[in-house]
């Protein structure tokens, strides 16, 4: 999954640069969504744009956190959420470690725009997509290092033990 959101939103990219003069709109569907190509110096809304460094080492480390994390993964969507915060976040990462202005602050491309939102790329529909994916697993209490059957087994073994235990002696009068 990470794979595949890195790759995305790196070609999508390529294409910007290549196809879009910076700051032009081109509709897409009028009105509800365009392509505008923008360079952005800090996070989401343009946020911290002065402080685009600390950005990168914040970024490295979620990308090292997670790697780290992923291996000891056994719930397959908890691979899925993850995998998509790490392509996302490696995606904007080399847009910060490669484009100009400098090496480690360098400006994201954006490019995907719809009304009274912010302008975004694919690797931010990547992380949101994977945090509301993390966010629902914790909700519902799921253990990221069990496969996603055995929780169920396990709470069913539990009750099992506990309601035998919980059983009176026969009387045997």
């Amino acid at each position: 999954m990470a794979a595949l959101i890195y790759a995305a939103d790196q070609l999508t990219k390529l294409w910007v640069v290549a196809e879009l003069p910076l700051g032009q709109q081109f509709p897409v569907v009028p009105g509800l969504l365009w392509w505008q190509h923008i360079r952005n110096s800090g996070a989401a809304f343009s946020l911290g744009s002065d402080f685009t460094w600390i950005f990168t080492v914040v970024m490295a480390a979620v990308v090292v956190f997670i790697a780290a994390t992923l291996r000891k993964v056994r719930h397959p969507i908890w691979a899925v959420g993850l995998g998509l915060v790490l392509g996302g976040a490696s995606g904007n990462l080399t847009d910060r470690l490669v484009r100009e202005p400098s090496f480690g602050q360098g400006h994201v491309v954006d490019f995907i725009a719809v009304p009274n939102f912010a302008i975004f790329n694919l690797a931010d529909c990547g992380v949101v997509v994977g945090i509301a994916v993390i966010m629902i697993l914790i909700l519902g209490d799921r253990d990221m290092t069990r496969p996603a059957d055995r929780r169920t087994a396990d709470t069913d073994d539990q009750a099992s033990r506990e309601s035998q235990t919980e059983r009176p002696a026969p009387d045997n009068d």
